[in-house]
């Protein structure tokens, strides 16, 4: 799968005139302020994509805090974006793509193939000389049409079964996965069976994803052998689909769980474990 653009390849292609849908996802778990950052200063031409009312569903126990959204709900806002059928969607965010993630699977998800990451951000956009802009960008309406499922999803009993004869990855900070601590959601641990890859660990230090050869051995000494299937989870789906870009970086495919932790601890019925 497509996955990592460079600011010189972005920077050339708005400098051709290549037609390029700039999304601007910066999200962050406590920080509800994405829309007033994304005002202050974006790429220039971004639209503004919101995490919670554009590429979630309503939470729910049931489904988690970010389910998948509908689709005509999604294809609504992708042409309030400005996405016309066939463009190129780059996502970026200011947190080494751990929000943009869950675009670029969404997007990819719903039908799209060419959909990117910016790699480093906007901190490396301005590290580069990009310029910024401030204030809303409202594109010209676009007409996309998005169709769910080109990627496959792992349900929760999917999810409970797959380290059987798979991995299954939590994408989480290790302290949530042993259990040491659990800030929203409603039990401490993780899914029986997985194991830990927390998504810092896909970036280096200036938040850029790490060269191919380091995710492939990353995952490998996770078990991950290119052989047996792969998924990944986190708290809600968010940054696991930062997972599963590192993994696709790597050439290695995997499906996510959209539910992720916030389903599977909502349920009484479903077993946890603590520990390393």
């Amino acid at each position: 799968m497509s996955v990592l653009i460079d600011t010189d390849a972005l920077g050339r292609r708005l400098a051709a005139g290549e037609r390029t849908v700039l999304l601007d996802v910066r999200w962050k778990l406590g920080d509800p302020h994405g829309h007033d950052h994304y005002l202050a200063g974006h790429l220039p031409g971004a639209a503004y994509a919101d995490l919670e009312t554009e590429l979630a569903g309503p939470p729910s126990p049931e489904q988690g805090r970010h389910p998948l959204p509908d689709v005509g709900v999604l294809q609504a806002a992708a042409r309030r974006w400005g996405v016309r059928d066939g463009d190129t969607v780059v996502a970026y965010d200011d947190l080494g793509g751990l929000s943009a993630a869950r675009a670029w699977w969404l997007l990819r998800w719903a039908g799209l193939t060419d959909v990117w990451l910016l790699d480093g951000g906007l901190s490396a956009w301005t590290a580069a000389g990009g310029t910024l802009e401030s204030g809303p960008v409202t594109p010209p309406e676009g007409d996309v049409t998005l169709r769910p499922g080109a990627l496959p999803t792992l349900s929760a009993d999917d999810a409970a079964a797959l380290p059987d004869d798979g991995v299954l990855l939590d994408a989480r900070a290790g302290e949530r996965f042993r259990g040491e601590t659990e800030p929203v959601d409603p039990r401490a641990g993780h899914i029986p069976g997985a194991l830990s890859a927390p998504t810092a660990d896909n970036l280096d230090a200036a938040g850029r994803f790490l060269d191919p050869s380091a995710l492939r051995a990353r995952f490998a000494a996770l078990g991950v052998d290119g052989d047996r299937p792969v998924g990944a989870y986190c708290g809600s789906g968010v940054t696991a689909a930062h997972e599963v870009a590192a993994l696709a970086v790597a050439g290695i495919d995997a499906t996510l769980y959209p539910g992720s932790w916030s389903q599977w601890s909502s349920d009484p019925d479903r077993p946890v474990a603590t520990g390393p």
